[in-house]
């Protein structure tokens, strides 16, 4: 009777510990209180801490002013979450393209959203994980590193604002993460009509028969992006470390046939040519090696495809990131906007 009772206090012993084992491992919930929000002017809806902190401010960005807004919650545990909206480049397909769009405005969090956080002397680092489409907008999913903090940034570009959603913490913790993620939401995107006027049969010779479409997308207060970017204080070019040819190699202009679109241009090594030119992030390790980036560049300067043709592996994923982000000044063949292909070469180096 005696081994028994001492067996039953021994199992009871051990089951309380593992209980409190399994409690201590699942990180405490940090904020109590929740609520969602959907704020005045705002397209998103999103569930947040009560004791979050909102401000709204006015930043240069290049030749541009643009409009910021941030909803953040910090903890002193650790965690941040935060929404930040940002405006004022106008979406029009006409002038540039979406793509190009959605990295000016990354670019633009880049330099806003870290000082809001941690001190304005760290350095972000933002690694593009996958293409992430929501609701039918322009999105994708980054790995963000802000000093002790690491989480993740899902970014999204409607016709109106630029929104990222931004999860930091010290530790992981997935159960928050996906709360506060999955929580985001827009409005499903409308299709945009397209407006076509034909000509009357009745229509005067001297009269132009189709008239044309007014881009109605662009929200108040909202600028075009430069068609030349400020090009001051631009070190980042200058790091490539490359020397590049003064003008690019344009193949023979030949007339297009009607509906044909013209092929793009070799345009060579184009580091010399680039406006903005960002510098990689370094990975962990030693990271020494050249590594080159085949690019197309569409009509407006904006880099749409690019992929690593040679170099070492590990330095790959980064070379090719910060060519993404690239922007160069359009190039004109017979007048004519048109696509230039050719090469960024990207120079790892260890540092002292």
């Amino acid at each position: 009777m005696y081994f028994r009772r001492l067996h039953l206090a021994l199992a009871i012993l051990l089951l309380t510990a593992f209980a409190l084992s399994a409690q201590a491992q699942k990180p405490a919930e940090v904020w109590t209180e929740w609520e969602s929000l959907s704020p005045e002017n705002e397209e998103f809806t999103v569930l947040m801490p009560k004791n979050r902190t909102s401000e709204s401010v006015t930043f240069p960005y290049h030749k541009m002013e643009l409009n910021a807004r941030l909803y953040l919650a910090t903890s002193s545990a650790g965690p941040v979450l935060a929404v930040t909206s940002l405006s004022g480049i106008k979406s029009d397909p006409a002038q540039y393209t979406e793509f190009a769009r959605f990295n000016s405005y990354i670019d633009a969090f880049k330099n806003f959203f870290p000082a809001k956080v941690r001190s304005k002397e760290t350095l972000p680092k933002l690694t593009l994980v996958t293409n992430r489409p929501f609701r039918g907008y322009t999105g994708r999913t980054y790995k963000m590193v802000l000093g002790d903090l690491t989480g993740s940034v899902n970014a999204f570009v409607t016709r109106k604002r630029f929104y990222a959603v931004v999860t930091l913490n010290t530790k992981k913790d997935e159960a928050l993460d996906e709360k506060f993620l999955s929580s985001f939401d827009l409005p499903e995107r409308a299709n945009e009509p397209k407006v076509t006027a034909n000509a009357e049969p009745n229509a005067n010779p001297g009269q132009e028969a189709n008239k044309e479409t007014q881009n109605n997308s662009g929200a108040e207060g909202e600028t075009e992006l430069p068609a030349t970017p400020n090009k001051e204080n631009n070190p980042d070019a200058a790091q490539a470390n490359v020397a590049a040819n003064n003008q690019p190699q344009q193949n023979q202009a030949q007339p297009n046939q009607p509906g044909q679109k013209r092929p793009p241009i070799a345009g060579g090594m184009l580091n010399g040519k680039a406006i903005y030119l960002p510098i990689p992030e370094v990975p962990a390790g030693e990271a020494t090696g050249v590594v080159l980036v085949q690019v197309l560049i569409d009509e407006q300067g904006s880099v749409v495809d690019a992929k690593a043709v040679s170099g070492p592996q590990h330095l790959q994923p980064a070379a090719v990131n910060a060519a993404r982000l690239a922007r160069f000044t359009p190039t004109l063949l017979l007048g004519e906007p048109v696509r230039v292909s050719g090469t960024l070469s990207y120079n790892f180096v260890r540092s002292n």
